[in-house]
This record gives C-alpha cells, sequence and structure tokens, in this order.
C-alpha cells in the first residue's frame, strides 16, 4: 500500500511542474509564485482552525495539526526562508529555460544533498552509492553538452545558474528536512511552512514586484495557478503518509518519487513541443540510473 501512496505522490509532483511552466509562460514570476503559494497555505487553514477549536473530534484525523512551542515556529520559518529562495531561482528559470532542460538539472536534488551529507554529517558512501554518483555526475555533464545544441551554455546562461542555485538550495532543504521530520510534527511542519512562506512572498510581490511591474512582464491570472499549489501540497502529504505505513522502505519511496520527473518531461515535450526530446530523454534516463543507484546503497 505504502509503494501505492508513493507511485500517486510522483504523479502529483510531475504534473506540479507542468502546471508552474505553463502558467509561467509569457507571465510575471513573482505573482504566480505568491498565488500558488497562497494556495497551499489555504489549505491548511481550515485544518489548523479544526484543530484547534475542536481537537476532541479530530486529534486522530491523519490532517490533525498539533499547538506547537513559539521555537519550533523558528526553526519551521528558517525552512521556509530557504525553500522560498530556492523558489525564486527555480521559478525564473522554469519560465526561460525549456521545461526539458529544466527537468534533468531539477532530478539532480538527491546527489547534492548526497553529497551535502558527506560534509555536514560525515556520511561515508557505499561502494554502490560512489557508482550512483559518478554515472549521475557523467550524464549531468553530457546533458550539458546537449543543451549548446539549443543555444544554451550551463557556464553562462543566467537561467541555468538559477535553476542550479534553486537545485543546490532545495538540497539544503532536504538535509534540514531530515532534522525537522525528526524532532517535529509532520502537518505542522507543511502547515506552518506553507504560511510562512506566504508572510515571506508578501513583501516581495507589494514592495519589489507592484511598483516595477509596469516595466517587466505584466500578470495573467491562469487557472493552472492555484493547482501549482493544490498539487504540490497533494504530492507532499502523499509522501509523507507513505513513509509513515509499518514496512515502508524510503529507498523505494525516493525512488518513486523521483520518477515524477518523467512525467514533467514527457507532458512538458508534448505540450510545449520542445527540441530535442529523444536525446534528453536517454540523458533524463541515465541521470535517473544513478540517482536510482544512490538510492538503493543507502
Amino acid at each position: 500500500m505504502w509503494a501505492i501512496f508513493g507511485a500517486i505522490s510522483s504523479l502529483f509532483l510531475g504534473t506540479y511542474d507542468v502546471f508552474k511552466k505553463w502558467s509561467l509562460r509569457d507571465n510575471a514570476v513573482i505573482p504566480v509564485l505568491f498565488f500558488s503559494t497562497v494556495t497551499s497555505a489555504l489549505l491548511f487553514v481550515p485544518l489548523l482552525l479544526l484543530s484547534h477549536f475542536a481537537p476532541e473530534g479530530f486529534n486522530e484525523s491523519l490532517f490533525f495539526i498539533p499547538s506547537i512551542p513559539i521555537e519550533q515556529h523558528g526553526y519551521i520559518f528558517l525552512k521556509a526562508v530557504i525553500v522560498t529562495s530556492s523558489w525564486l531561482f527555480a521559478y525564473f528559470a522554469m519560465k526561460h529555460l525549456p521545461i526539458t532542460i529544466v527537468t534533468p538539472i531539477r532530478a539532480t536534488g538527491p546527489v547534492w544533498t548526497l553529497i551535502g551529507a558527506i560534509l555536514v554529517f560525515s556520511e561515508h558512501l557505499s561502494p554502490m552509492q560512489w557508482i550512483g554518483l559518478s554515472v549521475t555526475l557523467v550524464f549531468f555533464y553530457l546533458f550539458s553538452l546537449a543543451g549548446k545544441t539549443e543555444g544554451i551554455h550551463f557556464r553562462t546562461n543566467k537561467w541555468v545558474l538559477f535553476i542550479i542555485a534553486g537545485t543546490l538550495l532545495g538540497a539544503v532543504s532536504g538535509l534540514y528536512d531530515k532534522f525537522l521530520i525528526r524532532h517535529f510534527d509532520r502537518m505542522a511542519v507543511q502547515a506552518w511552512f506553507s504560511i510562512y512562506q506566504v508572510v515571506l512572498l508578501l513583501p516581495i510581490l507589494l514592495f519589489i514586484w507592484y511598483p516595477r511591474r509596469k516595466r517587466n512582464t505584466p500578470f495573467q491570472w491562469r487557472w493552472s495557478i492555484p493547482f501549482i499549489g493544490l498539487f504540490l501540497v497533494t504530492a507532499d502529504f502523499l509522501y509523507f503518509y507513505a513513509l509513515s505505513l509499518d514496512g515502508s522502505l524510503i529507498s523505494v519511496i525516493s525512488a518513486l518519487r523521483r520518477g515524477g520527473v518523467v512525467i514533467t518531461f514527457a507532458l512538458g515535450a508534448v505540450l510545449f513541443r520542445e527540441k530535442n526530446i529523444r536525446r534528453k530523454f536517454m540523458l533524463l534516463f541515465g541521470i535517473l540510473a544513478g540517482i536510482l543507484l544512490l538510492l538503493l546503497g543507502s
């Protein structure tokens, strides 16, 4: 059963990126990010109210959000800062780059998380993990060469540097998640993290984007925008729930979740009619093979 929830999570996660790309086409980045984040936060408001005002009939529910002390809010706020920074980079990159370029770069996230774990937590790699790390980095390099055929030079293209920065910050968030989920309630982390993102993005929207809105790409409301938040929250909830079930294997669930990039790649290739799909898919397959070896070696 846990594997089914993991697979469904990957389906939602893969589709989430497609909604994101669709929303960002010829659109202002900051409002799209803000309103998609507001959607995520609004999903948790009724759960917070029920958990606070009617805990007796709700505390056995999967959706119950317990009260947490003020110091825990500080840790969760820090996560919101890290993820918001990551998403700002990633959203700008997603707007300006083909989704079939962004997806494989984002797929390398576990590699940078693993390297961070080696540096921060002094973790040691198994032989299979070293092989997986090497395979992933080789295919990532080959992918950077493939990008040149579309005029995208990985070393000098600003938007490629943005998506790499977003991916690295995502890896930092992944390392921090290990600490948060180990010590704090998962629903409290997910709910308050979503709300704090709105708090962080609101001044950016009001004081940075809004005064300059006429000089930049205009904002267009699209119904795909709230689906970004809806699909992300659903994907994360299913992922954490799968991990909580007896007998679940994090290596298998993580592999299933990472497989969501195939859905993003395939849907993006069809919807946005991008170039060199076959070659990029083979290189993406090589990156995912390396990620799978990393996970199996854990």
